[in-house]
């Protein structure tokens, strides 16, 4: 534990002074969204968020109006964290390690912003479940919890986890939802996650998936369901099918979610990932 946590503040640090630095703005804003409580009327912007548009207000006049809002002091961040099987996907940086990273590292940088910061990693159904809190004391406990967690299911279900976080939490928060997204049928969960918060997802992805050598006929294992099977990876099908999976799904994903207002990044887990989540926050600011 002593030396994933040496790891996590190395890594948060390396943020931080990034951040600070006077020509890249400023490290207590990164986790800064839209305010909770309305504060006035303006005319619409390129580039606003389209959920802040005042409809009725637009509607009896020749433009377009978007509300204000006053700055929330208590911003709430929580992770949403994916423990099922098929994150376990790698070797020892495998997918479930980067994502327990991410979070840990996240943590300790959204409590250094005076936010307050909760848990919740599901599979199916909730694994575990923190109450958002600040302190660092309270970050070093969510940290434990992650890295000791032993997940009771295999599968993964991001409609449920949803609907679990949205019937618990009601306040205005910024949700950031670490997975594989291998699932089907969550996009109208994710919408109305959206349309109540502001949200992040980080597509978590593994070189053993989307570049699978042709070696022929062999075994290969699907975790959550825990069966095996016989497959020609060196059939076009096969690669047609690989491709579809893990390249061209999540390139539809992006889109997908950008038009929801959601953040997207994919972060391939054996690669750094530190600076191209500061381009992200950097965009977030920015906007």
């Amino acid at each position: 534990m002593k030396e994933i946590l040496k790891k996590v503040r190395k890594y948060e640090i390396e943020i931080r002074k990034f951040l600070n630095n006077s020509n890249q703005g400023d490290y207590r804003s990164i986790f800064k969204g839209s305010g909770i409580d309305f504060d006035d009327l303006r005319p619409y912007q390129y580039g606003d968020d389209h959920r802040s548009i005042n409809w009725n207000i637009t509607a009896k006049e020749d433009k377009i109006y978007t509300n204000t809002y006053k700055e929330d002091k208590e911003q709430s961040v929580f992770f949403l964290v994916d423990v099922s099987k098929s994150q376990e996907i790698g070797k020892d940086e495998n997918k479930i390690n980067t994502s327990k990273e991410i979070a840990s590292v996240l943590t300790l940088s959204a409590l250094n912003t005076n936010s307050q910061v909760g848990l919740l990693c599901f599979s199916d159904q909730k694994e575990l479940f923190i109450q958002s809190k600040k302190g660092i004391s309270h970050g070093y406990r969510i940290i434990k919890n992650i890295y000791e967690l032993k997940q009771k299911s295999n599968n993964t279900s991001i409609s449920s986890m949803i609907r679990f976080f949205m019937k618990s939490i009601r306040k205005k928060s910024l949700v950031i939802i670490i997975s594989d997204f291998i699932d089907e049928n969550y996009q109208k969960s994710l919408k109305s996650l959206s349309n109540s918060h502001d949200v992040i997802c980080l597509h978590i992805y593994d070189d053993y998936e989307t570049k699978i050598p042709a070696l022929g006929i062999i075994e290969v294992e699907e975790k959550e369901n825990n069966y095996k099977k016989w497959v020609n990876t060196s059939s076009k099908t096969f690669k047609e099918k690989t491709r579809d999976l893990f390249i061209n799904s999540s390139i539809e994903m992006k889109k997908n979610m950008n038009s929801l207002g959601i953040n997207y990044l994919r972060i391939n887990s054996r690669e750094k990932y530190i600076k191209n989540l500061i381009k992200l926050f950097k965009y977030r600011k920015n906007r």
